[in-house]
């Protein structure tokens, strides 16, 4: 750091201040208005700088490293106890976190990726690193005077926090109750204590239904030790979860989340046409089934006109079970150790739902071509596909997801595939068993 102490009066007698009381220095420095704390800052040594930024507010203690030179950085950083300085470089601006990041101790780089980098999907990646927090013994003359400041320069609105010197959050602040408090009252007297978070970890989907049941426009992140890392809005949430319902649906159609209404023409052909070719190999997987059938639907004309009905009912039955068992993936509301029996109940729903459809389509079968047997032939196949309409659609995405692989993708191919073959065989099955009945 280019030192200005000569040419400052007021630098020695800052430096002599923080080494007797760091703490009080670091609360005198964030009370100056951000330019006057920046350049007051860059005016320090290096090892007056290090007994500071300890004590300052993270947001506050990025702005004024971003500017640092790497040097400068190395050796103040290292003052910092890892976690701490790891949630530092997230509130750094992009650039300067790639130019100030190699020059880290190895130990800060290791904690700083495994907070840096959170899980698609998750709040961790939405979320905004600048908010507005207080310390909970400072005053409300102070915390007033710096909204005031930050009002002039457009800063993001938000509530307004109360964390401890760990940056824990503690805290939320009533404007009425800060404007309505005398000078000198401490933060800690006045706060509201019962604050909803949102992990850092959480699925976006979920927080937005959190958020949205609570009418909040947005809520504090924090980490596993409560420690504040940011705030994400309402907004944002809804927007997040909108995009991945629609990359959900294009991946269990065998689309391309990366798609748009107006990707480049051969982007597009290239992310389709392999699922269509997957798709077309099962059309004709089943097409392949109906062909060892072909002598009896040539003998028995009337089959061909209850096969859609059989294979569009399992393929609705089991679109029901996959739709339910990948929200329950995506909500993290299924753990691992019930896997087996969500598979079993959605077996057991789809024995039961075939069974009650199956009469239903045995008994219309029967009236309208006038043959009990074929109606008892429909309403069986109904019963089988049905049953492994509800096994497939709950297996699916559990297996995918088993495997590592995203369960969305193209669990509705895989799905039609099981339904279709096994509808087609059930029904041509039982109609060969039955073939004397009905000729």
């Amino acid at each position: 750091m280019v030192s200005n102490i000569e040419k400052n009066p007021l630098t020695p007698l800052i430096a002599k201040i923080a080494t007797a009381d760091a703490a009080s220095t670091a609360r005198t420095l964030e009370a100056l208005p951000q330019a006057d704390a920046n350049r007051v800052f860059k005016a320090l040594r290096d090892d007056t700088a290090a007994l500071i930024l300890p004590f300052l507010q993270l947001n506050f203690a990025a702005a004024m490293l971003k500017d640092l030179k790497p040097k400068s950085f190395k050796s103040v950083i290292q003052a910092i106890e890892p976690k701490r300085a790891a949630s530092l470089l997230m509130r750094l601006p992009r650039e300067a976190l790639e130019r100030l990041l190699p020059h880290a101790p190895d130990k800060l780089k290791d904690e700083a990726r495994e907070l840096l980098v959170y899980p698609e999907g998750s709040v961790g990646r939405i979320m905004h690193t600048d908010y507005l927090a207080f310390r909970e013994n400072q005053r409300v003359r102070d915390v007033v005077q710096r909204i005031r400041e930050l009002a002039t320069q457009q800063f993001p609105a938000s509530y307004t926090y109360v964390v401890d010197a760990d940056e824990r959050l503690l805290g939320v602040i009533s404007m009425r109750d800060l404007l309505l408090s005398d000078e000198d009252t401490r933060l800690e007297t006045i706060i509201k204590r019962d604050v909803f978070t949102l992990d850092s970890f959480l699925d976006s989907t979920e927080a937005a239904q959190e958020l949205g049941k609570r009418k909040y426009f947005a809520a504090p992140v924090v980490d596993t030790e409560h420690r504040m890392l940011g705030i994400v809005k309402a907004e944002q949430l809804i927007q997040g979860a909108q995009a991945n319902v629609v990359e959900s649906m294009q991946r269990m159609f065998g689309g391309s989340p990366d798609e748009r209404a107006f990707s480049p023409f051969t982007f597009s052909l290239r992310k389709r046409l392999p699922w269509l070719h997957v798709n077309l190999a099962t059309a004709f997987l089943a097409a392949f089934v109906i062909s060892l059938f072909e002598d009896t639907i040539a003998r028995i004309t009337v089959l061909a006109v209850f096969l859609p009905v059989v294979a569009g009912q399992g393929g609705n039955a089991g679109a029901q079970s996959v739709a339910i068992v990948m929200r329950g993936l995506v909500m993290r509301e299924i753990p691992r150790h019930r896997f087996r029996a969500l598979v079993f109940k959605e077996a057991l729903l789809g024995l039961t739902t075939g069974t009650v459809t199956g009469i239903v389509t045995g008994l219309i079968a029967w009236v309208w071509q006038g043959n009990a047997v074929l109606g008892v032939v429909i309403g069986l196949s109904m019963i089988v596909n049905l049953f492994f309409a509800g096994l497939a659609g709950a297996a699916i995405p559990i297996v995918m997801k088993s495997f590592g692989w995203d369960p969305a993708q193209c669990s509705s191919i895989i799905l039609t595939t099981v339904t279709d073959v096994v509808g087609f065989v059930a029904f041509l099955g039982f109609a060969v068993l039955f073939q004397s009945y009905l000729v």
